[in-house]
């Protein structure tokens, strides 16, 4: 059981501490409605399965993505796997020195490996999002930092979801955040996600993360372990060497270098999505047109909206996806 742990310190001082370590947004869930609202009840990644000591409040951190990568227009552009990874590392430093600032005023800070992948959980052909020992976009709709959107990707009103986070878990005794009760999401109406999907794993209110993942995660855990299983496999000696030898090695190599394609990858979807402050002005010059568009795509979009009730994907995390009314949303 999760206790508290008595501090002088306030909610607001944590924020204004992990803002001027470089923090775009912060906010504090409560871990014990973590706990009783699991996203997927039949593979809980809650607080108290990380720890039972100091998973009480859950501090999540936001930085920005850097609008200029927004703009350039593959999927798979290397100076976009790049800054998104740049921008990941930062926030891993951003909260270790939040972690060590909570402690040297008294209470204790964990920082959760957000992008961790377990291979004692790993399932080929599964939803690798299972692997992860939190979901920092429930986390953050619990700290009020946005609603999920189409795809169940986190918005938030200030970037859309043009943000990368970062979670630190602590005991103190502060004050959390309460969630956002009205979806951001524009829903099917815009699907604007959908149109620019290039694996088309966008569904309602749901997401095709199998197909999601080889695109962002093109270089991840099962592409290694893909890759490494077939060279095992390859009966002559020769044929081995060449393909370690290969351009998947490469590939791989530089990957594991920086983190680019491993934890970082396609963001199309958050690129393209007109929630935001930001996007008015900085963004839509560059994006409005999509040209990942079909007509397939425009059809399935058609029967999304044409639906009669909202789908069971919708029921199963409403919570999180906010109070959505087809048609009045703005």
């Amino acid at each position: 059981m999760n206790e508290l742990i008595p501090t002088t310190l306030t909610s607001e001082a944590i924020k204004e501490k992990a803002k001027s370590l470089g923090a775009d947004l912060v906010g504090i869930a409560d871990g014990a409605l973590m706990d009783q609202f699991p996203p997927d009840p039949e593979n809980p990644r809650t607080p108290s399965h990380i720890t039972e000591i100091d998973g009480a409040r859950v501090i999540v951190l936001a930085k920005r993505i850097s609008f200029a990568t927004s703009r350039l227009a593959k999927w798979n552009d290397q100076h976009k796997f790049y800054g998104d990874e740049l921008l990941i590392s930062a926030l891993e430093e951003l909260a270790l020195d939040l972690v060590l600032w909570l402690e040297d005023n008294g209470v204790p800070g964990l920082l959760v490996p957000y992008h961790h992948v377990d291979p004692l959980k790993f399932e080929k052909g599964k939803d690798t999002q299972a692997t992860r020992p939190l979901s920092a976009e429930h986390a953050a709709v619990e700290a009020g930092l946005g609603t999920l959107g189409l795809n169940q990707q986190l918005i938030t009103p200030q970037f859309g979801p043009r943000v990368i986070l970062g979670l630190v878990m602590t005991s103190a005794d502060i004050e959390p955040d309460t969630k956002m009760e009205e979806a951001l999401c524009l829903g099917p109406e815009c699907g604007r996600c959908l149109k620019a999907c290039p694996a088309d794993a966008v569904q309602p209110w749901d997401r095709d993360w199998v197909a999601c993942d080889k695109y962002r995660s093109p270089f991840g855990f099962e592409f290694l372990s893909d890759y490494l299983t077939s060279i095992l496999n390859e009966p002559d000696q020769a044929n081995k060497i060449g393909m370690l030898r290969g351009m998947e090695s490469s590939e791989i190599f530089q990957a594991m270098l920086r983190g680019s394609g491993i934890i970082t990858g396609c963001r199309r979807c958050a690129d393209v999505c007109p929630v935001g402050d930001d996007y008015e002005d900085l963004l839509k010059k560059w994006v409005d047109e999509i040209a990942e568009e079909t007509p397939e795509k425009l059809k399935r979009l058609e029967k999304m909206v044409a639906a009669a009730s909202l789908p069971e994907a919708y029921e199963n995390q409403k919570r999180w996806i906010g109070d959505f009314k087809p048609g009045e949303q703005q």
